[in-house]
């Protein structure tokens, strides 16, 4: 069978629409048979991405942003939790603005390179989160994170990431807190919570590594919890989210970095809740967070090449 393309229009504010020529020359470059479908709504990838797999297409190739690669990845999951087959590979043409996936995986961001990269056919399992039933491949948060990724979605004049940017300063500004309880495989903690960020990978919204230590092959969840009291330790803090290595926010003693299993959380007020960018829920009071170990065939440059 051939691939699929589950092409999102809406990537990169539209432009993604745009680059639909540029994006089937690369791949009839590639030589790689397929079949281009367009998403039409919010989710639709997911259903389309589904249908495909079991239709027997493989791979399912999303074309377009984290979001799309979201879709993909849960349309995946769902046919295979209706088959109980193996999960079919995936494959990503980089349409998207932070394109965060793309780089914690050390995929190209041009279309022929990427297109040569499904062609070739080298497959890596990649371990999958899990959030209240809903697959993430990079990461998943509550509290401040996607309380700032909905103000983000309201922002209309700005892309990429000047607009992560500045909605996290508005963020801040508001300074919203929870009460929460975390429980983990070895450990728990209650009290005062201005963040809770899950990643499969380090980095997130472009610029921003909230997990810098996660590994999406190394059978566990990483995970970052902590409490900043007022918007001045918050701000003092923000540059610090933008280090891979030392120096990266998690050395501050008020941020606790765990690799685990899973993770049940409770939070006395509701917080939104988003998997890859995506607000899945806004009014969460309780979140369970699991790990599906080495479970997702990525298309990836082969080794040494």
């Amino acid at each position: 069978m051939p691939a699929k393309v589950i092409l999102n229009p809406y990537a990169n504010r539209w432009t993604a629409l745009e680059r639909k020529p540029e994006l089937e020359a690369a791949l009839q470059q590639a030589g790689i048979e397929y079949e281009l479908v367009v998403t039409e709504q919010p989710r639709h990838g997911d259903e389309l991405a589904e249908q495909a797999v079991l239709d027997g297409f493989s791979p399912i190739i999303s074309a377009g942003g984290d979001g799309s690669i979201n879709e993909v990845l849960n349309g995946i999951g769902r046919a295979a939790e209706r088959t109980g087959k193996l999960w079919t590979p995936m494959g990503v043409m980089p349409l998207g603005s932070a394109n965060d996936f793309v780089d914690n995986m050390h995929l190209p961001h041009d279309l022929p390179s990427a297109a040569r990269v499904i062609a070739q056919g080298y497959t890596r399992l990649m371990d999958v989160g899990v959030s209240n039933g809903r697959y993430f491949d990079n990461n998943a948060a509550i509290g401040l994170e996607p309380f700032i990724t909905l103000i983000q979605q309201r922002i209309q004049r700005l892309k990429g990431t000047p607009r992560y940017l500045v909605a996290t300063l508005m963020g801040v500004q508001r300074n919203p807190q929870w009460h929460m309880r975390l429980e983990w495989d070895d450990g728990s903690y209650e009290g005062p919570t201005t963040l809770v960020t899950v990643g499969n990978n380090p980095r997130t919204g472009g610029i921003f590594f909230m997990t810098p230590h996660a590994d999406p092959f190394d059978g566990r969840l990483t995970f970052v919890y902590g409490f900043m009291r007022t918007r001045l330790e918050i701000m003092q803090l923000l540059p610090r989210t933008m280090k891979a290595g030392p120096g990266s926010y998690v050395e501050h003693p008020s941020i606790h970095e765990v690799h685990a299993t899973w993770l049940k959380i409770r939070s006395v007020e509701p917080t939104p809740a988003h998997t890859d960018g995506e607000i899945f829920d806004e009014q969460a009071h309780e979140l369970e967070y699991n790990v599906l170990p080495a479970r997702l065939p990525v298309l990836l440059t082969v080794p040494g090449v």
